[in-house]
């Protein structure tokens, strides 16, 4: 790492004033780094049990209730994380959404024993 880091603070024609506060974490840009990460962990379950829940040809208005609420939740939690809000707003939104997930997997689950 540190060899990296020695490279990193050449002076080129691209970073003629190398200086070493450049290397440190930027707190927005850790932010962020965070946001992705958390969709990342998040969104694949998303993607299964809403593939699974839709797969049981659930009723219109349920389907984009728990879709849309989902997604609106995600968004909602992403705005808080990027504008830094308290953990407890972020908590409740993150909840929201993972309530609907485990409501569209359990109906799923019940629909694929009924079968």
């Amino acid at each position: 790492m540190a060899t990296a880091r020695r490279k990193d603070l050449r002076k080129t024609a691209l970073n003629p004033n190398p200086d070493p506060q450049q290397l440190e974490p930027n707190e927005r840009v850790e932010r962020i780094r965070r946001i992705q990460l958390n969709d990342l962990e998040n969104l694949p379950f998303f993607l299964v049990a809403g593939l699974l829940f839709v797969l049981t040809d659930p009723p219109l208005w349920l389907a984009q209730w728990l879709l849309y609420g989902y997604v609106v939740s995600r968004l909602l939690h992403f705005a808080a994380y990027l504008t830094a809000q308290t953990h407890d707003m972020r908590a409740t939104l993150w909840t929201v959404g993972s309530l609907i997930l485990i409501f569209m997997a359990l109906w799923a689950l019940v629909a694929a024993l009924h079968a």
